[in-house]
């Protein structure tokens, strides 16, 4: 496993499992598995309405609490800075803990403007001990920048949609000014025609390994954290299997020169769902 320090020093896996559309007693036996394979950071939301089933594999699970890597979400309806403290105790009753290693916004939800309040809890559980570190997701420039200025914890990552038809240049070049991680979700397209590119199936055939071993392969190399999701067993285990092989700066390029700037989910910006 490769570990990345976030900006508070905290260590965190670089590659972590995602429980997206999973069902709660699904999410259990998914999570048990993946932990079984290796997997140490995992990643929920209240939203995905799985928190319970990810919190009995956690306690089922014979490896200690403290190597594990917990992230979970506050929801769009539960933003404002007192909505937020207590949509987080009622998350960490769901998942059985005394504390999250990591907490994020999951939208910034612009239409509604409470997202730097709901930051401000972050930090109150934060400075608190409740969570080890505090983050957002799904954050454009404009609203990492007011975060940045508004806020006093600099936020340890932002999760967004990326993959190689999405590479999200321009957040990965500010996110690295200011020593602020980006994170993958759907890091392989949720399946799609990315796995199919020419290009990344003939460098797949090169390392004898399986196109989605070789997109995530390229997240790593470019300082990703990344969240692969699945509930097959083996699949599980293919995702967990990229640190025996390396792509060449050549390959890299080649993947990199795939982005179409091409979203699967909603825009940020017009994400309002509550």
């Amino acid at each position: 496993m490769n570990f990345v320090t976030l900006n508070n020093g905290l260590k965190m896996p670089q590659l972590g499992f995602g429980v997206w559309q999973v069902e709660d007693d699904q999410a259990t036996i998914a999570v048990a598995n993946a932990i079984e394979v290796g997997y140490r950071s995992i990643d929920t939301a209240m939203v995905y309405q799985n928190e319970s089933g990810v919190g009995k594999a956690i306690q089922q699970s014979s490896v200690p609490r403290e190597d594990l890597f917990i992230t979970t979400k506050v929801w769009n309806s539960d933003q404002g800075y007192e909505n937020t403290l207590r949509a987080f105790d009622d998350s960490l009753e769901r998942l059985g803990l005394d504390y999250v290693d990591l907490y994020l916004i999951h939208w910034p939800t612009p239409k509604y403007d409470e997202y730097v309040d709901t930051y401000k809890a972050l930090e109150k559980l934060y400075h608190d001990g409740r969570v080890k570190a505090i983050g957002v997701c799904n954050f454009d420039i404009e609203h990492l920048e007011r975060i940045l200025k508004e806020c006093d914890v600099k936020p340890v990552l932002n999760q967004v949609e990326c993959h190689p038809y999405l590479a999200q240049n321009e957040m990965k070049e500010f996110c690295a000014k200011h020593d602020i991680y980006v994170e993958a979700w759907s890091p392989l397209e949720q399946g799609g025609d990315v796995l199919k590119d020419s290009a990344i199936q003939q460098i797949a055939e090169t390392h004898r390994k399986s196109p989605a071993q070789v997109v995530l392969r390229w997240h790593l190399q470019n300082n990703t954290i990344v969240i692969p999701k699945s509930v097959t067993p083996s699949r599980i285990e293919e995702n967990f299997n990229v640190f025996d092989f390396e792509l060449s700066p050549d390959e890299m390029r080649i993947i990199n020169g795939l982005n179409r700037n091409r979203r699967k989910g909603p825009a940020p910006s017009e994400m309002n769902i509550r």
